[in-house]
Order: structure tokens, then sequence, then C-alpha cells
């Protein structure tokens, strides 16, 4: 029987958006199957503000999107554009400021004025990161071999992999397994003094992360960050113009141009198997659409716990996925302004600043204390917070002579995304806008309108249980091979015909379309294997 749909998609989001592409490309009859009303997911620009304003609701920056990816489906031919984001920028409440700017005289003089050691410790920092950066890197795209199998064809994933570390020697091996299982404090304490330094770097360890500076495990998380390349840059990040979701919609053309359809405000309610291979899928509305392969980018609790039956998969995988962890406690904030902000200590206007990463943390344990209000119960007294004006680079997100801000902030209770506290939220975000106050003195009468989205919002609306952008948490336990079940690290599932392909899968965290890429390889594998095995029972039956 020829079913109307090859595959169909569960989640509009990007990784779903760029398998559709690649699917279709191949020319496979694919459908995407998308809840809300809009493309993207995460990845997705929203008008809270009315018409004249673009925000990106939660995502914020593209880097980790391959520019492999970006060749094959054309993006550039359907509106992809990035305008490089300026460096870090951190204002203090003493009047001072610390910038960290590409050139690296300039860079080593700004670290100078806090800390000559560090700006002679800099550059060894920075080489650090590249030389583990070009080992863990490449793993990001690749599909992880099932650790510990002996089957053969497990054993040659296992070989690959071998092959790819080979180079690695004694001393790189014990640098990395520091590193993964480290925690940004220590990697930051080795190399620097400065309270500055160490405030703005540490960040990236804890982005999106349930976890203070001083967890283990936060040294990979920034690592994790230093190695995307926007614009061909290692490491670089940068705005695309219309906000992300103006990439998801690149995504979306490309998708359509090569066949797939999209359809939006189409939720599924239930994937239906038998005898132990999908079937399709059962719309919320009770429209049943029939597919032999189903790709869910949707968070796994979703997809295995209540899209499917649990009792009809394995024990261990529901385990798994039960005790998969998916805590956050972060907030978005984005904010239409009147005006730019005018920081004391570095008042004019400067693309570089205005346009960079504004850092507000006045060091590693500010951030550290944040994380630990949260831990106890309470919102942060004073939360730190990653924060970009895309709107200096890009004219089409708010009217002539107003701006949008995003502020990307830790931490609040991670049991809020299931018992929200709206008022404290709201008071959270007040300190938050003092705290830019502080350093920018009237920002807070520049703001026009404001939108708060925390754990709940993000967990209701945008599918992120937990409130996790990831999700699922970037810790060693949950990564690589063990992400998100043991043996099914892979993109395949226990259901035959089944595959994941959100960020809770191997190369996810970010918008790196890399699981929506690798999953369309093993579903040609897959099919590519089942054809052969008709090919051998056919050729069998002719002989005998």
């Amino acid at each position: 029987m020829t079913l109307p749909w090859d595959v169909v998609i569960v989640g509009g989001g990007h990784n779903g958006l760029v398998a559709a592409a690649y699917l279709a490309g191949k020319g496979l009859r694919t459908l995407v199957c998308e809840r809300r009303d809009v493309v993207g997911g995460a990845a997705v620009s929203e008008h809270p503000f009315g018409p004249q304003y673009t925000v990106t609701s939660l995502s914020y920056v593209v880097s980790l999107l391959p520019a492999s990816i970006v060749r094959d489906l054309r993006l550039r031919e359907h509106g992809f554009h990035v305008y490089p984001q300026g460096p870090y920028f951190a204002p203090r409440a003493d009047g001072r400021y610390l910038r960290l700017p590409h050139d690296p005289a300039e860079r080593r003089e700004q670290i100078a004025r806090f800390s000559a050691r560090d700006a002679d410790s800099y550059e060894r920092y920075d080489a650090e990161m590249a030389r583990l950066g070009a080992v863990l890197g490449p793993l990001l795209h690749q599909i992880p071999p099932r650790l510990g199998s002996r089957r053969p064809g497990d054993l040659l994933g296992q070989a690959m992999l071998l092959h790819h570390l080979r180079k690695v020697d004694t001393r790189l091996a014990v640098d990395l397994t520091r590193l993964i299982s480290g925690s940004i404090a220590d990697l930051l304490e080795e190399y620097f003094e400065s309270d500055a330094l160490r405030g703005v770097l540490s960040v990236s360890g804890v982005i999106g992360m349930w976890a203070g500076p001083r967890s283990p495990g936060t040294g990979y998380v920034t690592l994790h960050h230093h190695v995307g390349d926007a614009g061909g840059t290692p490491g670089a990040w940068g705005f695309p113009r219309g906000g992300m979701g103006a990439v998801s919609e690149a995504l979306a053309a490309a998708a359509r141009a090569a066949g797939a359809r999209i359809r939006t405000r189409a939720p599924v309610a239930r994937i239906t198997t038998r005898a132990g291979r999908v079937t399709g899928v059962v719309l919320e509305d009770g429209e049943e659409i029939a597919s032999g392969t189903v790709v869910s980018t949707v968070h796994p609790r979703i997809t295995f716990l209540s899209m499917l039956d649990p009792g009809a998969l394995p024990g261990d995988f529901v385990a798994d996925i039960r005790r998969w962890r998916s805590r956050s406690g972060t907030v978005k904030i984005n904010l239409a302004l009147d005006r730019l902000p005018v920081f004391a200590s570095h008042p004019g206007f400067d693309p570089q600043v205005h346009g960079g990463t504004i850092v507000l943390a006045e060091s590693l344990d500010d951030i550290e204390g944040a994380f630990q209000d949260a831990a106890a119960g309470r919102a942060s007294e004073l939360p730190f917070a990653d924060v970009c004006i895309p709107s200096v680079f890009d004219d089409s997100l708010a009217p002539p002579g107003r701006h949008v801000m995003s502020l990307f902030t830790q931490w609040v209770p991670h049991t809020w995304a299931d018992a929200p506290d709206e008022a404290e939220l709201g008071r959270y975000a007040d300190r938050v806008i003092e705290r830019m106050d502080v350093v920018a003195p009237g920002f807070a009468g520049s703001v026009l309108h404001r939108q708060v989205i925390g754990p709940h919002q993000m967990q209701r609306e945008y599918g992120l249980i937990g409130g996790n952008i990831f999700h699922g948490e970037l810790t060693m336990g949950q990564m690589f091979h063990a992400r998100p079940a043991a043996g099914y690290a892979d993109l395949r599932t226990p259901v035959g015909g089944l595959y994941q392909a959100g960020s809770s899968v191997h190369g996810g965290g970010g918008v790196t379309g890399i699981p929506g890429r690798n999953v369309v390889r093993q579903i040609l594998a897959d099919r590519r294997a089942a054809r052969w095995r008709r090919a051998r029972l056919t050729s069998r039956r002719a002989a005998a």
C-alpha cells in the first residue's frame, strides 16, 4: 500500500524544518505538523508590542548553525542574512567597564586595566579553548556510536570514533577530561585573577543551565558556545536580519521549495504504532495521518511519555526518559526602548558596544550567588543578564529612533515551570531593569514595553519542559552517547520507523540544525537497508 506521506515530522522548529528540507530534496513526500500558528519553535520572531516591533522571543543569536547547512539549503536565497555581533562589553557599577574587542592588541590593553597578569594569560586561554575545541567541535556533527555494543555495525562506529581521537595524546586526554568534568570556575581561576574578566567569561558556562559557575560540567558548556561559525569565523555569533524567526522562515522556505508541506495549527496528540512499528500520527482534532516513518523533534518527555504509551516501550528506556534532567530557571525579557542606553562608563554611541554582548555581571561569585538564591527556592536578588540590542544593526525590528532589547537572565527557581509565581517573576524583572539602570542611568525611563517569559510560559507555550532551552541539561551524564537514552543516541528509537531529532539529541543545544540533518542520514540508511533485505528475500524466493 502506498501511503500519502513517506515521512511525517512532529514539530516545526528549526530541526524539523532542516530535516524536511533535506528529506524532500531526496524525493521523499514529507509533511511537517506544527502545533503553533508559526514555525520556528524557540527560534521565532513575534510582535508582542504591536506590528512595529519585532522581537526574538526566546533564542536571540545565531552561531552554531553550520555553514554547510546554510549552503546546502541555499538559505541566503531565502532571505538568510547575519550581522556579526560585536564583542563583550561589561559595564560596572563603579563606573568602569571591560571590553573584549576582537583585535588582540586592543583586547590586551582593555584587560590590563584590571590585571596585567590576566592580559598575559588571555591569549593562552584562548589558544587552549581553540585546541580543545578542535577535538570536540567536530564530534558535535557526528552521530554517536553505541558505546558498549558488540554488534558489527556498532563496532565500526566505535572504531571511527577512535580514529577521530587518534591524535589525542595523554596530555590532551587529561585536559579534555578536566574540562568536561570540571566547572567554569575551575578553568577561569587557573588563568585569571580579576573579578571583571572572570565574571564576563563565566557567563558562557552557565547560559541556560541549572548550574552555577562552580558546578561541575559547566566547563564543557563554555566550550559548546565556542565552536560555532557564524560568518565562517569559529566562535563567532551574529544577529539574523528579521530576528531568529527569519532563520526559521528561511528554513521553511527551503523545505517548501524542495517539495515539503508544512502545516501549522496541526498539534499532534498521538504517535500510532502497530507490532512495534510506527504507523503515523493523530492530530488533536482526531485527524489520522498515516506514514511508515515519523520524526519527532519535540521534547523527549512529550514524545515518549505523552504521545506514545510508555507501556509499549522498553522499561529501561522509559526509565532513562523519566530521569532525563530538564531544569533551568532562566527568564527571557524583551523590551521596546525609545532610545539606546547611555552607559555611565562609555556614554558615546559605539556599534561595537551597543551592537555587542552586554554583560551584567560584576564577578564570578556574583553569578554563583544568583544561582544559590534560586537553588534555595527564591528568585535571584541580583540576577545576571546577557543583553543584546539587535536593532542597532537591523532597522527592520523597530521604528526609526527606537530599539528592541533582548535580556537573557538567570535565575528563578526551576520549580516555577510547574508552579509559577507571577508576582515574584515581575519583581525579578524589575530587579534586572534596575541593574541596567545602575550602569546606564535613565534606562528604566526609556522602556516603552516589556515582555517577561519565565519557565512556566516556556514550558506551556513553547514546549520547553522545565523551561530548558536545550531540551535537556548539558551535563556530562546527558551528553554524546547518553543523549537522551542508553543505546538511542543514534536518533533511532525503540519503535521501528520512529526517529528523534530535537535539541535533546547529540548535536542539539542551540540553533544548530545538526540533529535535523543527521536524522536524514539515518532514515536514508535504514531505507537502503530495507530495500537490500527485500531484494535478498525476493532473490531467495525466486531461487526456491
